[in-house]
């Protein structure tokens, strides 16, 4: 039950406490004698129980359920053959407590601090049903590489995986190929890439290196497909964004497709925004008070989040539409208010729900 209510509480993240629980009991109130009044409990009763629960049971009910949904027939979902997927990193507000404060610290303002601790997350994103899936969190102070690390270990094989710039380095490429998915990465443009053979669709090969040593030695180098391109007539663009890709074969991905695919990076932005904004709502920072249960609180949201995305995933087949074309927001409204007369799904999963 404290399972279901910490996800609750993401899909009524203006309501209190008590209202929660209480929304929520009145779901599952045949599970007991329908005749007996419900007690909704205080909130020191449900702080006590979230503590019992813990918050590592969250994440791993969210590493096996949470993953990516689309199927062949998802529109959006897939380049090719390959499943698109975007990495990036955000962060959210919690709640200005002192044990929130030295769990996760606080970002710097131009005149002290800010008003709230932060915690700093990165996720992986499936472009055509926007799941957040694999995600990590830590503290502000935490960098989105050293978060990216075991994110990348939900890619497999299959999937071509986007990225912008900040990510890229010999150790994180590397560790992004061997899960066996295919790398599509924004490199800074001082990298060191030359042209060691020119391709017909005007991208060429090159190599990374770990090291400079390496590099002058030419060992232990890794291959990669450079595609260099520029905006023509876009206000602000810069004058040339190179890629690079593990794909080395031309005409499996042709240059001009990978450099128009990469712009599907930004999905994980409307899906970012999906969580802190229509969710989560604006201005609106996590609730809890001790750290344990913030870790819980974030998981609860992210599950949230999920399902919401799959119904509105599965209500897309059904009526052969584009995910992205259906409104997050009026399918969280659609949720709250139906939430009540839904019958509860016991922990066992034996009983389904039409």
């Amino acid at each position: 039950m404290v399972v279901y209510y910490a996800n609750a509480l993401a899909l009524f993240m203006h309501s209190s406490y008590r209202e929660v629980l209480r929304c929520l009991l009145e779901g599952v109130q045949w599970l007991m004698d329908p005749s007996v009044a419900l007690k909704v409990a205080g909130n020191s009763g449900i702080s006590q129980a979230r503590t019992r629960l813990g918050w590592e049971q969250l994440r791993q009910l969210h590493d096996e359920v949470v993953k990516p949904i689309a199927v062949t027939a998802t529109k959006g979902a897939w380049y090719r053959t390959w499943r698109l997927v975007s990495l990036d990193g955000s962060t959210l507000n919690v709640a200005d407590e002192k044990a929130n404060e030295k769990a996760f610290g606080r970002p710097g303002a131009s005149r002290g601090s800010s008003a709230f601790p932060q915690l700093r997350f990165v996720s992986l994103v499936e472009s055509g049903a926007h799941v957040l899936f694999g995600t990590r969190m830590g503290a502000y102070a935490t960098g989105e590489n050293t978060l990216a690390k075991p994110v990348l270990g939900a890619l497999c094989k299959g999937m071509l995986c986007l990225a912008d710039r900040g990510f890229f380095g010999f150790q994180m490429w590397q560790q992004g190929l061997a899960t066996g998915a295919q790398l599509l990465w924004r490199v800074k443009k001082n990298l060191r890439l030359p042209c060691e053979k020119r391709l017909a669709d005007g991208s060429y090969l090159s190599h990374v290196y770990a090291s400079e040593k390496d590099r002058r030695r030419h060992r232990h180098g890794i291959t990669v497909r450079v595609i260099e391109y520029r905006l023509d007539g876009v206000a602000g663009a810069e004058p040339v964004y190179r890629l690079v890709t593990s794909i080395l074969d031309a005409q499996q991905a042709p240059a001009e497709e990978l450099a128009a695919l990469y712009h599907e990076r930004w999905e994980i932005e409307t899906a970012l925004d999906e969580l802190k904004t229509h969710l989560r709502g604006a201005r609106i920072v996590l609730r809890s008070k001790t750290p344990d249960l913030v870790r819980q609180e974030f998981y609860g949201l992210l599950m949230a989040h999920f399902a919401v995305r799959a119904l509105m995933h599965e209500a897309a087949l059904q009526a052969d539409e584009d995910p992205d074309r259906l409104s997050f927001l009026h399918a969280v409204r659609v949720v709250r208010r139906e939430l009540p007369t839904f019958h509860a799904i016991p922990p066992s999963g034996a009983q389904s729900v039409s």
